[in-house]
């Protein structure tokens, strides 16, 4: 089955002519010649995958990244402060690009790519993102990533939700695992194209009290073939106390591996 939806999704880029979207995060289009498939089922599902094609293609994803009601005075405070450094206004007047850009923030990697939500309705329907499946804001994972290419570095303003508890009133050191590997693999991905994980080195210094704000300051320590070594620390929302501090090492890959089941 995972073959059959590899070959589905590569066909439905090759007829709609699918190209990736200009962000750090989208998957390259995988050209292939169309396949023609002997299960009768797989074929019912690409033709009727086809007929609800242009209105599955105009739909627009929600993004996560964007302020909601449960996010808290110190959330605002920081998003606003970056946010404010994606866009900046010379003295004639013109707005231009400043070192900053938000991240948008789906429930689906998949939707990073031209076409995504339809696609992401034929492969592996009910899967979500792991820090974007709880529908009730505030609940678990609230942030949003901001990238500098200049300066090669990733931020990440983090709010922990309730069911996010380890020990009484504070964050669960796997949660902030979750969280560490998220900014410095989204950060790895905006260097180096797709990668995964590879290790993951992480010093608690301190716990993180549920419901604050933190902040995750991701950066590039070095570049070696298919290696990305990135560096991560984790600090209250004025930077003065560290609640952990990482290495993390990523592997560069193909992404149609994943999608062949290879």
């Amino acid at each position: 089955m995972a073959r059959r939806l590899g070959r589905l999704f590569k066909d439905v880029q090759r007829l709609v002519s699918l190209s990736s979207v200009n962000t750090p995060l989208s998957h390259p289009v995988i050209q292939a010649p169309v396949h023609r498939f002997t299960g009768g089922s797989v074929r019912t599902n690409f033709m009727r995958a086809l007929k609800e094609l242009p209105s599955a293609l105009s739909s627009k994803p929600r993004d996560f990244s964007l302020p909601n009601s449960s996010w808290g005075p110190e959330m605002m405070r920081l998003y606003e402060h970056y946010n404010s450094q994606c866009e900046m206004e010379t003295e004639g007047g013109e707005k231009q690009k400043g070192p900053w850009k938000r991240l948008p923030s789906y429930n689906r990697i998949l939707k990073f790519a031209t076409g995504g939500v339809y696609l992401s309705k034929i492969i592996q329907s009910k899967a979500r993102l792991f820090t974007r499946n709880i529908r009730d804001p505030g609940a678990a994972f609230e942030y949003v990533l901001f990238v500098n290419s200049e300066e090669q570095k990733c931020v990440c303003i983090f709010q922990a939700g309730h069911l996010l508890e380890g020990p009484p009133g504070h964050v669960h050191g796997g949660a902030i695992a979750t969280m560490i590997d998220t900014v410095t693999g989204t950060h790895a991905t905006v260097l180096s194209g797709p990668v995964m994980t590879a290790n993951l080195n992480i010093n608690y210094r301190s716990p993180i009290p549920l419901g604050s704000t933190v902040l995750l300051e991701s950066s590039l320590d070095k570049k070696e073939g298919r290696k990305t070594f990135i560096s991560c620390k984790v600090t209250n929302a004025d930077g003065s106390k560290v609640h952990s501090e990482t290495t993390a090492l990523f592997l560069s890959i193909n992404v149609s591996h994943l999608l062949l089941g290879g």
